[in-house]
């Protein structure tokens, strides 16, 4: 039996990459090492002291003045140090650990692998002296095969982590570094980091790093795409194994009562598992039981001479189908309605650096305002939060670091190939997600520029190829007239904001410039419209009647006027709206930021605004009247049904 062709072609495509999430399971442990990690930045002018000196080669702690360092957390906001708050260049990482000796035998039959959640932007790691990896970009995860050093004779092993956070024209996101040479008004060697995005350039380990294990011989990566047919529910799997050609396999699949209800155990690495009446995955508020998640498992076992090998892993999976039409989005054939926001990673003290409370407080948040979706504004987000979206029925965009591409420089082949990659990482990362209904290749480029055009037609006819389940976007604040980019995409993304950069404090101009925005759009290429960003700044507090800027009403009069159009073309080819934003977030210092942006619906202390509870009215009232149930404000336990009113 072949493997699906859609299956087939996101398996050539993707080749090797990252594999699969470290977990604990029968076969596998797994080492937590957050916590306090020294840490030293390298305030040299040219940056490289770290490398010149070699500060790898023996504990930190010889090589000059290290402090204690939170990971996960951004450095910027940890300490009272100015100059480390704005700080560009080569940070440096350092923890010694113990490892398990059952780990590090030779014939314990086990490999150890170094896992980095995600660090900004660029990461070179060692243990004990020796460069075990290096990884170009942020906010993605990567990981290196350390069992040959873990089985060297020692009592402790020093992991080293060296970040740097400069932005090139090359990056993503790009920037450019500016050297100020007038000796009269900079010191000598002074530069500044320019960046064309609106959020602080938040840098460091922010995602948790880990030792785990698994056997000699694993499972490398599972790979499912899900279908419905009729009545039947089909999973569509291939399964890698790493270390032996000869091995055998079983996959279970479990419900949510751990009752096995497919299975298959024929010893193929391909295959599909199929299920009559299924539990559909549905979006959070379209279902009175959403995100039904099954738990597929995958036992493999092996021989290599007199040696056996066992590995088990195990996969959430949502059997769900999207599909777009020139006016709808569809999620198991029917109608979805984007009802929702755009985020950040960013809270106080911690910047972007992983924190469970925040996770936790955001998705009550989001689940007490009746949002049914967000997009990964301008990454992607971490794992454990996509999980939490799997698992509460949140819909998600997700959005690769493609934001500030506004430069013709940042449209060569250079920048393409490392964009290609990236997406790469982030389609294998979250390939089997089924909170996961698009991908998004940038956020706001200069695509009305003439290179936009093969760039962009490059860059999502790949995706496409590595995906050929979900549709492509990417978010525009171009004229349609000119941009030459959004004829690939399969859903247009538009941001706009009309009465606040444009016309700012005229409210009565909204309304007939979105609804000629929305005309323009759909009558040039006929594809459905989400309105992807939109919003006024708040300061929490501020109030005037009559309504003008930066006060808690304006922001509620813009999106009133807003929201008006949207009912009118939400009966056509309107397909979403998501607020900008959330919550408010830090960016950079500006004579037009306050303590950074305020166009959060929510504080950045996760506190209501006014407009928090006017979103609350209208995304529930959306909820009633777009899905097939009626519902009520949310019993948020998890997979309770949602009582009728």
């Amino acid at each position: 039996m072949a493997a699906a062709p859609g299956l087939a072609l996101l398996l050539a495509v993707l080749g090797s990459t990252r594999a699969l999430s470290p977990r604990e399971t029968p076969t596998r442990e797994l080492k937590e090492l957050s916590g306090l990690w020294s840490f030293r930045a390298d305030r040299s002018s040219g940056r490289r002291q770290g490398f010149e000196e070699k500060w790898y080669q023996r504990p930190m702690r010889e090589t000059g003045p290290v402090i204690d360092m939170p990971v996960p957390a951004s450095f910027n906001d940890i300490t009272q140090d100015p100059k480390l708050r704005d700080f560009t260049g080569w940070v440096w990482y350092e923890k010694e650990v113990w490892v398990p000796r059952c780990w590090t035998s030779s014939d314990a039959g086990k490999r150890v692998v170094l896992y980095v959640g995600s660090a900004n932007y660029y990461s070179v790691v060692w243990v004990n002296g020796v460069q075990v990896t290096s990884h170009e970009g942020g906010h993605l995860p990567f990981e290196a095969d350390v069992t040959k050093i873990m089985q060297s004779p020692s009592l402790q092993y020093r992991i080293t982590i060296a970040v740097n956070n400069t932005l090139t024209p090359y990056t993503l996101p790009p920037g450019r570094i500016q050297y100020m040479s007038d000796t009269k008004r900079y010191p000598s060697d002074y530069f500044v980091q320019i960046i064309q995005f609106d959020f602080f350039n938040y840098a460091g380990i922010h995602r948790p790093v880990l030792l785990y294990t698994t056997p000699s011989v694993f499972i490398d990566d599972v790979t499912v795409i899900t279908d419905i047919q009729n009545d039947i529910g089909i999973i569509t799997y291939e399964v890698s194994i790493h270390g032996s050609a000869h091995f055998s396999l079983s996959l279970k699949l479990r419900d949510h009562r751990g009752q096995v209800v497919a299975s298959n155990i024929d010893g193929r690495p391909f295959g599909q598992l199929k299920l009559h009446d299924p539990n559909l995955w549905w979006p959070y508020l379209m279902h009175e039981k959403p995100a039904y998640l099954y738990n597929l498992e995958v036992h493999m076992k092996s021989r290599n001479g007199s040696t056996s090998f066992e590995d088990f892993y195990t996969l959430a999976v949502g059997i769900r189908k999207v599909q777009v039409t020139k006016t709808q989005f569809l999620i198991n054939g029917k109608p979805f309605y984007f009802h929702g926001v755009n985020k950040h990673e960013d809270s106080d003290m911690r910047g972007k650096g992983l924190d469970w409370s925040v996770i936790i407080k955001d998705f009550n948040l989001l689940r007490w305002l009746g949002a049914n979706s967000f997009r990964t504004s301008h990454y992607p987000y971490a794992e454990e939060i996509m999980d939490l979206c799997d698992k509460y029925g949140i819909v998600v965009i997700d959005e690769c670091p493609g934001v500030g591409i506004k430069d013709p420089e940042s449209f060569g082949n250079k920048s393409l190939t490392h964009h290609l990659a990236v997406m790469k990482e982030l389609v294998h990362r979250d390939k089997n997600r089924p909170s996961v209904v698009m991908w998004s290749v940038a956020n706001e480029p200069a695509s009305g520029l003439p290179p936009a055009d093969s760039y962009f037609k490059t860059l999502i006819s790949s995706t496409k190829a590595m995906d050929p389940t979900r549709p492509v976007t990417f978010v525009t604040d171009t004229d349609y007239e000119v941009d030459k980019a959004i004829q690939y995409t399969d859903v247009i993304c538009v941001n706009s904001y009309f009465s606040w950069y444009h016309d700012s404090g005229h409210l009565e101009v909204i309304q007939l410039q979105l609804a000629n925005q929305f005309e323009n759009w759909y009558k040039k290429y006929q594809k459905p419209i989400i309105q992807s960003e939109y919003g006024a700044d708040a300061i929490a507090g501020l109030h005037s009647d009559p309504p003008v800027m930066f006060t808690e009403e304006y922001q509620q009069a813009v999106m009133q006027e807003y929201f008006k159009v949207f009912d009118e073309k939400r009966k056509a080819y309107l397909i979403g709206e998501l607020i900008w934003n959330f919550a408010d977030f830090m960016t950079v210092q500006s004579k037009t930021r306050v303590d950074g942006n305020k166009k959060g619906i929510f504080t950045r202390q996760r506190q209501p605004k006014m407009s928090a509870f006017m979103l609350q009215n209208r995304y529930w009232k959306l909820a009633n009247e777009t899905t097939f149930i009626s519902q009520s404000k949310p019993d948020l336990s998890i997979h309770e049904t949602v009582h009728v009113k």
